[in-house]
């Protein structure tokens, strides 16, 4: 039998203690298609509710799709112009417990048998309708585009431990975002919407301060 490869604990904080918001990457440097797929599959493999997976995960590699985007994302502008690659994770609006989407997500990706396909879904729309989401595509949005955070630290979690930078941002005009995404044909009809944007590459420069946290007694309470 191959050996395991483990990461120790001392490299995963160390990794994290390294990462930092990149805001501006060395635009010479670039990640290896290799290092893109693994990051991308971290992602995807991300834990999720009833294992609906309810993202997509853009990746903005061409100039032109940049630029019309820059007005838009005042926060990401650097990134924009520098960043290796650029991400933009969708979350799902059709994830209503009896939609097709998540009646074939259940069938054919997780290949449920038709009993426990009713038997989840019902148990689904339980949930949906206690948390007020069956009404209400907004509220729809927002539950895949909490997942959709998931799949955000992970892949830039996975990215600080291959030594590759990062930058998750929210600063962006979203309705503006979405229709530029739909002109080019990738929200599906509006059944995506925009839920965060991630810059990856190699910082042009390292941070002027160390990394700053709360002492862990005022983040932690044990009971």
């Amino acid at each position: 039998m191959a050996s395991k490869r483990e990461i120790s604990k001392e490299q995963v904080l160390a990794a994290l203690q390294n990462r930092h918001a990149t805001k501006a990457f060395d635009s010479e440097r670039l990640i290896s298609d290799l290092d893109a797929s693994y990051i991308l599959e971290a992602g995807r493999l991300s834990p999720s509710s009833v294992g609906l997976e309810p993202w997509k995960f853009v990746v903005v590699q061409h100039r032109r799709l940049r630029d019309k985007l820059k007005p838009f994302a005042p926060g990401a502008e650097r990134q924009l112009d520098t960043a290796s690659h650029f991400v933009i994770i969708l979350a799902r609006t059709n994830v209503q417990y009896n939609s097709p989407y998540v009646l074939d997500h259940m069938r054919q990706v997780q290949q449920m048998p038709e009993e426990v396909v009713h038997y989840i879904s019902g148990a689904l729309k339980d949930a949906q309708q206690a948390r007020g989401m069956l009404d209400d595509e907004r509220l729809r949005y927002e539950w895949s585009a909490k997942q959709a955070y998931i799949a955000l630290g992970n892949m830039m979690t996975a990215a600080a431990l291959i030594g590759i930078d990062s930058c998750p941002m929210e600063g962006f005009d979203y309705a503006e975002v979405d229709r530029i995404l739909a002109d080019e044909g990738l929200l599906e009809n509006g059944n995506f919407q925009s839920a965060v944007m991630l810059a990856l590459g190699y910082r042009k420069e390292e941070p002027h301060r160390a990394k700053m946290r709360s002492d862990m007694e005022k983040l932690v309470a044990w009971r």
